[in-house]
């Protein structure tokens, strides 16, 4: 196997997998609330890691499907599965932390600390070009094969 698909792969069973495991968190919570309630980012946190865990493998096809070479397949697919990663993981903080229940909201608070706009700015630029950017270049090399 491809190690662009190995790769992607292994990324979309561990994303279902953090799905499955932080859903027990969610329940746990929400048998544990008086609301039936599970803290904001303890359920972010399992719904996009079930999302993220499909769209690994719509990513994992699209390299299937790609007419480029095996480290611009890698490096196409490693963009976004990276920053879906990062956003699980952040999700996962705040979910254990409680710190907020709207991680944009400003000032942008991680535990105890304040975070400055300029670095949740810039890891939102890098977020959507390495998203955009490498899906886009998977899509585009499909489309050049039709």
């Amino acid at each position: 196997m491809a190690p662009s698909l190995l790769f992607t792969y292994t990324a979309c069973g561990i994303f279902l997998l953090t799905g499955l495991i932080t859903g027990v968190w969610k329940y746990y919570h929400i048998h544990a609330s008086k609301e039936a309630q599970a803290p904001a980012y303890v359920d972010i946190a399992h719904r996009a890691s079930l999302m993220y865990s499909f769209a690994t493998l719509v990513v994992a096809k699209f390299v299937e499907l790609s007419p480029y070479s095996e480290t611009v397949n890698f490096w196409s697919a490693a963009g976004p599965i990276v920053f879906f990663a990062l956003a699980i993981s952040t999700y996962v903080i705040h979910g254990i932390l409680k710190d907020t229940d709207n991680q944009m909201k400003k000032p942008h608070k991680l535990g105890d600390f304040t975070l400055p706009n300029w670095m949740i700015i810039t890891f939102m630029v890098a977020l959507i070009i390495a998203e955009i950017g490498g899906f886009g270049i998977l899509f585009v090399g499909f489309l050049s094969t039709l």
